[in-house]
């Protein structure tokens, strides 16, 4: 189930929301690694279509080469950093007087073609006419270097008023700075001074109080009380949960020996290795598209294939010593009819079912005022999904287990009573004919 998981990178909605927080962090986890390594699978492959891009476009010929600044990086020019790059105001005077001189240029050309005219028109003579445009020429020439000179004045006068005008605000501005934090400064400390005066007479106040109150000292000494039980909980817990694990521990090294000896007396038939599973590729990957997910094909007809493939020559749902099928196994139905089954029984009433949404198993528990329910993954042992790091062999090696150690600390959740079959009916009919 957990592959099935893992090899889609989708969960159906309905079934993350029977997952534990415990069960969801851990999914995740898995989830994460999961594309963490198919990242690094796939990063190679497409430095190298880099690579070999970058060389096909070497061989047309065609290279862009940058220019590289003194710390080995492409040299970057921002406007305005530079210290010979002009202020904007300097940068706007200089278009205004380019669009001056232009137009200038433009009306004095004006004024050449119809002088030019006038003159052809008054003078017949060809020669004549040439040497009132050579003259008109000079005046012109003359009139654009006093336009040059007098537009140069002006901007060197601006420049200079404008460097006075700047110096003169950072001044002010400077000075009143310095006022402001110099009051600012003086306010904090008179303030200062009077807060600490107060804090310092409430402090004596409340301690000539505190002293002279019982109902406070009383007070105190229940809030220590509660603070030292609260730590001894805590320590309990935790002593409970390394005594919980360490029988555990012991159970099973038990178990294996007991197995081992039964194994030299009664020889049992070995189980059918399990199926190979399919790696399934993910198509249509790219550098920023990800995976991309599949719809998911977990319908029922292929779980009951899985089920009777996988899981019924490991003798899921059956009985330890027999071939009858357990009390608290159930085929494939909806968390509303198992929480249905168990509103009829009491709490600690559990069920085990095969889940409707993926190939795995789902252990519904009555607890004392709702209902619990815990995906439990049959990849290669049977174990709950982030709650028991235990392995199980079968499904009833979990539930016998369960019956004795709880599932989580947190809650203590024992397998009390099984909850059966309505009545006239069952629902694993399909699981196995």
């Amino acid at each position: 189930m957990l592959q099935q998981i893992l090899a889609e990178m989708y969960i159906d909605p309905d079934l993350l929301a029977e997952l534990s927080e415990e069960q969801k962090q851990l999914l995740f986890f898995k989830m994460r690694e999961e594309q963490i390594r198919r990242w690094k699978e796939r990063e190679p492959l497409l430095e190298k279509e880099d690579a070999l891009r970058t060389k096909s476009k070497k061989a047309n010929g065609k290279t862009v080469n940058w220019l590289l600044g003194s710390d080995s990086d492409v040299w970057v020019w921002v406007m305005g950093e530079h210290s010979k790059d002009k202020p904007y105001d300097q940068i706007c005077d200089d278009i205004i007087t380019e669009r001056a001189r232009q137009q200038a240029q433009k009306e004095a050309e004006e004024i050449r073609k119809k002088n030019e005219e006038e003159l052809v028109k008054r003078f017949s003579n060809a020669h004549l006419l040439e040497t009132q445009i050579e003259m008109f020429d000079t005046w012109k020439k003359k009139e654009e270097e006093k336009k040059a000179a007098f537009e140069e004045q002006a901007r060197q006068a601006a420049a200079a008023d404008q460097q006075r005008i700047e110096l003169e605000l950072k001044k002010r501005e400077e000075e009143e700075r310095r006022k402001h934090e110099e009051e600012l400064k003086r306010l904090e400390e008179e303030r200062t001074m009077e807060i600490y005066t107060t804090l310092k007479e409430v402090q004596g106040n409340v301690q000539k109080q505190e002293k002279e109150d019982p109902e406070w000292q009383e007070t105190l000494r229940k809030s220590k009380a509660a603070d030292e039980r609260r730590k001894s909980i805590a320590k309990q817990a935790r002593d409970d949960y390394k005594r919980h694990s360490l029988k555990a521990i012991e159970r099973g090294r038990v178990a294996a020996l007991s197995k081992e000896y039964a194994g030299g007396q009664t020889a049992k038939p070995s189980l059918p290795l399990k199926p190979a599973q399919k790696t399934i590729v993910s198509q249509g990957l790219g550098r920023k598209g990800g995976v991309r997910r599949t719809a998911s094909s977990s319908t029922k007809e292929s779980i009951i294939k899985w089920f009777k493939e996988d899981q019924i020559p490991r003798r899921a749902g059956l009985e330890k010593n027999s071939d009858k099928v357990a009390v608290w196994f159930h085929g494939i139905i909806t968390r509303q009819k198992s929480e249905d089954l168990l509103s009829t029984k009491g709490p600690g009433h559990f069920l085990i079912r095969v889940s409707e949404k993926i190939m795995g198993y789902v252990l519904s528990y009555h607890c004392q005022k709702s209902y619990k329910h815990f995906l439990i993954d049959a990849s290669e042992t049977y174990s709950f999904l982030g709650v028991d790091q235990l392995q199980h062999a079968s499904l009833v090696d979990l539930v016998d287990y369960h019956k004795v150690e709880v599932i989580s600390m947190a809650e203590k959740e024992l397998l009390v009573e099984p909850c059966g079959q309505t009545a006239g009916a069952v629902d694993y009919y399909e699981l196995f004919n």
